[in-house]
């Protein structure tokens, strides 16, 4: 499952090796999609490591157009903030310097790679850190 909005486009989970793109899917955000198949999200699971094939653009959002910045991270861990608040984007990346951004908040295009997955959950704390935010339509 991926983030709120992408509930209505056909997903399938991230596998180790797969290459990504940063794609707006006309749902009002952006997520992850494999190069061959622009219509389907890959969904990360929370602590998934991926690597950018370059420094990172984020882009805001101003009055007048928008604003672009980059990061100069190559690696993120996928992460999903505010769980417990529905109708919100929660799917995130944090950078090596604990800095957390928005997934639809990447500019388009942008390619990745999955580096590695998370370990499977021995204990309650970790099956909590690992469990996607619920989608409530």
């Amino acid at each position: 499952m991926c983030d709120y909005s992408l509930q209505g486009v056909a997903s399938r989970p991230a596998a180790v090796g797969d290459k990504l793109t940063t794609r707006n899917f006309g749902t009002g955000t952006r997520g992850f999609s494999a190069p061959e198949d622009r219509n389907t999200a890959v969904c990360l699971l929370p602590g998934t490591e991926i690597a950018f094939t370059g420094e990172i653009a984020i882009e805001s959002p101003r009055f007048f157009g928008q604003s672009v910045k980059s990061l100069k991270h190559v690696t993120a861990i996928f992460r999903q903030i505010d769980k417990e608040t529905p109708h919100v984007h929660h799917d995130s990346l944090e950078f090596p310097d604990g800095q957390i951004v928005l997934l639809t908040a990447l500019r388009e295009g942008q390619e990745a790679t999955v580096l590695q997955l998370p370990a499977r959950p021995t204990t309650v704390r970790e099956q909590e850190e690992q469990r996607r935010a619920a989608y409530t339509g």
